[in-house]
């Protein structure tokens, strides 16, 4: 098993809201691909999300209350994209 600083930080969080982690030596196991395809699907959302924000604000006919979902759906990618990248940084610095 993985020593407590090696835990993974998983791309969605417990009932609470709460991080969760995993504690594992196999890359391969079921959970750590589950975890690596969900935060693939995440990365490929906040891409979508991203094309269609630059397309709304690029357009001149956009109206203000079309704003507020756009704004609500970025935080939610920011915050899974955030949550990606920190995962990821700290298995970087456990590998070096």
């Amino acid at each position: 098993m993985t020593t407590s600083d090696e835990l993974r930080l998983l791309p969605w969080t417990g009932p609470d809201g709460k991080p969760c982690f995993l504690s594992t030596d196999d890359r391969d196991s079921y959970l750590s691909r589950l975890a690596d395809n969900t935060e693939s699907a995440q990365l490929g959302m906040a891409t979508e999300l991203l094309d269609q924000a630059l397309d709304t604000l690029a357009d001149a006919d956009t109206q203000p209350d079309d704003l507020r979902p756009l704004a609500k759906n970025l935080t939610g990618a920011l915050r899974d994209i955030l949550r990606v990248a920190t995962s990821r940084g700290h298995r970087l610095a456990t590998h070096e």
